[in-house]
């Protein structure tokens, strides 16, 4: 059995696709799964074992319409594939299916238009999580045997990528015998920021509270680089706090996901990694981010906090983003994150 699956997007929602991935190679060991991407992101999804071959496309083109159809009408017809499945199923991704009539399974999320491309349709993701929303992909497939869905996402790397960057970590003065906590203090976007003077006093917190922890920033260069500095700054430059300990790509940052015991900060795709590497978490939401939807529920524990948690969606409605992300007070995470890491020590959850 031939199966494409088409996704696209940016790496979380590639992560959490992964699930869907897991479910196929669990039900079909035997098949043979080619996964869509855009290329940037590809690196990060090499070696996966749920994927037999990666089919990247590069920004140029996705934007030249007539190189795109070109290249989708190949892919179609250069292999016969019994299953397309469409996690996007926009105009553009739907020509995978429209070029491959004959595909016995045709699958896409049912829109006004989609009807056109898949003789199979799932319904839109709405407020359920987004990994659920994934691996339902897989469900017409339940006319050839039985599915049994797998709700991980995963990652993988070599030992000798891991061993190295644990190397790297010593290198830096990182004491790989202590916990250590990997904290996304800031994000690309300033509208998924959480007050920064609030996120310095729950740091301030947490070191007094767990003196063990050994600290790592999660940021960007750029404008994410000075904001974490700054952060740095304000707390007041402490020694538990590593400053310069970079993951210098994808695959780097999935190592680093090995040694980390905690995650907390701003919620983003950082998150997914390290949550695809086994590690536990706790987050604050963008507003615009629902927790059901971007932090799914599976072995690995994972919490957050949001301002729906917070205030009625009538109420959320009358405020902007900055009210919104007024709602939550650091004594409220501070609270929420002890209570979290108290569970999942107790669990023995905690790396």
């Amino acid at each position: 059995m031939n199966i494409l699956v088409v996704r696209f997007r940016q790496m979380g929602d590639a992560i959490l696709a992964t699930s869907l991935l897991n479910t196929l190679r669990h039900n079909f060991p035997e098949a043979q799964i080619h996964f869509v991407l855009n290329e940037k992101i590809a690196p990060l999804f090499q070696g996966h074992p749920s994927i037999d071959k990666i089919i990247t496309f590069a920004e140029e083109e996705r934007h030249n319409f007539v190189h795109y159809l070109r290249r989708v009408w190949e892919i179609v017809h250069h292999t016969h594939y019994d299953v397309i499945i469409d996690m996007r199923s926009t105009a553009n991704t739907m020509l995978f299916a429209r070029f491959s009539p004959h595909t016995p399974y045709r699958i896409g999320v049912k829109k006004s238009y989609t009807r056109l491309a898949f003789n199979h349709m799932i319904p839109p993701c709405g407020k359920k999580s987004m990994v659920e929303h994934d691996v339902s992909f897989s469900s017409p497939l339940n006319a050839i045997k039985p599915i049994e869905p797998v709700k991980e996402f995963s990652l993988h790397i070599t030992e000798e990528e891991k061993e190295a960057f644990g190397a790297y970590l010593r290198q830096q003065g990182i004491n790989l015998k202590k916990p250590i906590m990997l904290a996304n203090v800031t994000a690309k976007l300033a509208s998924k920021v959480w007050d920064e003077d609030r996120m310095v006093w729950v740091l301030q917190q947490f070191m007094q509270e767990y003196p063990n922890y050994q600290i790592i920033f999660n940021y960007a260069p750029g404008q994410e680089a000075e904001n974490a500095l700054r952060v740095y700054k304000k707390l007041g430059c402490p020694l538990k706090v590593f400053i310069d300990v970079q993951a210098r790509s994808s695959r780097e940052l999935v190592a680093m996901g090995y040694y980390i015991s905690l995650f907390f900060g701003n919620e983003g795709g950082a998150r997914h990694i390290m949550h695809a590497t086994g590690c536990p978490s706790f987050v604050i939401c963008a507003p615009a981010n629902s927790k059901t939807v971007w932090i799914p529920q599976n072995s690995i524990p994972a919490e957050g906090i949001s301002p729906a948690d917070l205030a009625t969606s009538a109420d959320l409605a009358k405020m902007n983003n900055e009210q919104q992300y007024a709602l939550i007070s650091q004594e409220e995470v501070w609270n929420r994150l002890k209570d979290f890491i108290r569970r999942t020590q107790d669990n023995s959850q905690l790396k």
